[in-house]
């Protein structure tokens, strides 16, 4: 016999399933409607929930999650930022830096001043260095 889920526990995992496929394809055309068919809500109840749930909003989740990406490639790889900018799923180049220096605080070619990663472990830099929601600095 099947274990008994409340309703919110099948909505949080309806949500969940959402969540992951954005982390999955973050750099493919992703939209609310289609995130809302995947968790089986209306778009405008799917932001709703999303938002109550996660904090944040779905785009600017997704935002955040193609930014993180970015970070990585910007320290790790010599590759341009304009193509950085179209890989991780951003189709304008000043959409990207705006919403890049809006989550880092800084432009994407500052950014790379920094140089290389760390020779640490990658989920403690990636953990380190990854972009807070809630406008704190990386690290913190």
């Amino acid at each position: 016999m099947p274990p008994v889920t409340t309703g919110t526990e099948d909505a949080n995992r309806r949500l969940l399933r959402a969540r992951d496929a954005m982390d999955r394809a973050y750099a493919e055309d992703l939209d609310v409607p289609g995130l809302a068919r995947i968790a089986h809500v209306s778009p405008a109840h799917f932001i709703r929930t999303f938002r109550a749930t996660f904090g944040e909003t779905p785009n600017r989740y997704l935002q955040r999650r193609r930014v993180e990406r970015a970070m990585f490639l910007l320290r790790s790889t010599d590759r341009s930022v304009t193509d950085i900018c179209m890989d991780v799923g951003f189709s304008s180049l000043g959409t990207f830096s705006r919403v890049f220096r809006d989550i880092v605080g800084e432009p994407p070619s500052v950014y790379r001043q920094r140089g290389p990663l760390p020779p640490v472990p990658t989920c403690f830099a990636m953990r380190w260095a990854r972009p807070s929601s809630f406008g704190e600095a990386p690290g913190e």
